[in-house]
């Protein structure tokens, strides 16, 4: 187990942000949480789990312990006829993972390529992109309570995976007396079990896909032209967090009743819509954002991206104050533009 003091975390956030832990302690292995919470001080102290830092904004220094998530190891634990089954460690980074995955011969994440963060975060957010959620693959995960330091095991019931939700975002009901499902800031997810189904077929069911399909002329695309289509469109849309300090999308897309939907398209008939299965109707945060002017708009050093409004960057400087502010401009122009709440995806920290 390694402490360290005054860590400066903007290398660890995809913002950019300035801020410091004062302490940090880097988790690599379940021995290391053992030892943790078998040290009375760093036991009681109130925790923060770090992954990748590709989901946060930081308002300022983070006063709780963080545990930066450094596990390791990717291995194949089944290979059957129907599906194969991967594991990987909390630490590792996701789109290698996916990459791994694809050199090992089995497809199935191909479509989630190219989203930032570690393999552990990928359950709390349930990421998804072009057709496909993480719920889609998911098989079970280890995590370590972090008051017992009992490890117990979830499967995709137990996870409650919604869009872009999951049990590890929700605190436990008020009553309970630290009883139930709710694990925000409870747990440490330790190792992912992800099922990737045989025989494997694309999803190609986005028109940026299809397009890139029809382009190459592959009637019968592999997983690595699809992997090779998503990065290249997620490249064309989307600032490089290494480049530009970002958080990938930064606002849920809202769900309305197709009577809702019927009506905003009376007075905006050019609204992106996406019919969804449950019979609810899913908008286009990036165009309700669009329509309201704010592509390329700036709060001090924080601003719009100019090739996707759905996108918040640090232009340079930017603190987590500028973030939020910016972001609550953006939730009360497209409320009043369009009578609908705008939810963020990071957790502002």
């Amino acid at each position: 187990m390694i402490v360290e003091q005054n860590v400066a975390l903007a290398p660890h956030n995809s913002f950019g942000i300035v801020a410091k832990a004062r302490e940090l302690v880097r988790v690599r292995s379940e021995a290391d949480v053992v030892q943790l919470l078998a040290d009375p001080r760093l036991a009681a102290s109130p925790k923060f789990v770090l992954g990748g830092g590709s989901n946060i904004v930081l308002t300022g220094d983070v006063r709780s312990l963080v545990l930066k998530v450094e596990i390791a190891g990717r291995r194949v634990i089944e290979d059957g006829p129907r599906a194969a089954v991967i594991e990987a460690g909390a630490g590792e980074n996701w789109h290698e993972l996916v990459d791994w995955t694809l050199a090992q011969g089995f497809g199935g994440l191909e479509n989630l390529a190219l989203i930032p963060g570690t393999v552990g975060a990928a359950p709390v957010q349930n990421i998804g992109a072009y057709g496909v959620e993480l719920q889609d693959r998911f098989e079970s995960l280890d995590a370590v309570d972090l008051r017992s330091g009992r490890v117990f095991t979830l499967d995709a019931r137990q996870c409650a995976f919604g869009y872009r939700d999951s049990v590890f975002k929700h605190a436990a009901p008020q009553g309970e007396a630290g009883r139930g499902m709710g694990l925000a800031g409870r747990a440490l997810i330790l190792r992912v079990r992800l099922r990737l189904p045989k025989p494997w077929r694309p999803e190609l069911g986005y028109m940026d896909l299809e397009r890139k399909r029809a382009e190459a002329g592959a009637e019968r695309p592999t997983a690595r032209q699809v992997f090779d289509w998503v990065c290249a469109i997620r490249r064309a849309k989307l600032p490089d967090p290494r480049v530009l300090g970002n958080a990938g999308s930064f606002f849920k897309n809202p769900t309305v009743t197709p009577e809702q939907c019927t009506d905003i398209i009376a007075r905006e008939p050019g609204i992106v819509h996406y019919p969804m299965p449950d019979g609810s109707v899913k908008l286009a945060a990036g165009w309700l954002i669009d329509a309201c002017g704010w592509k390329g708009k700036s709060v001090g050093n924080a601003g719009v991206y100019e090739k996707q409004a759905l996108v918040l960057v640090n232009r340079g400087g930017a603190t987590g104050g500028e973030v939020v502010t910016l972001a609550r401009a953006i939730q009360t122009s497209v409320y009043e533009r369009f009578g609908i709440r705008l939810e963020p995806e990071p957790v502002v920290v």
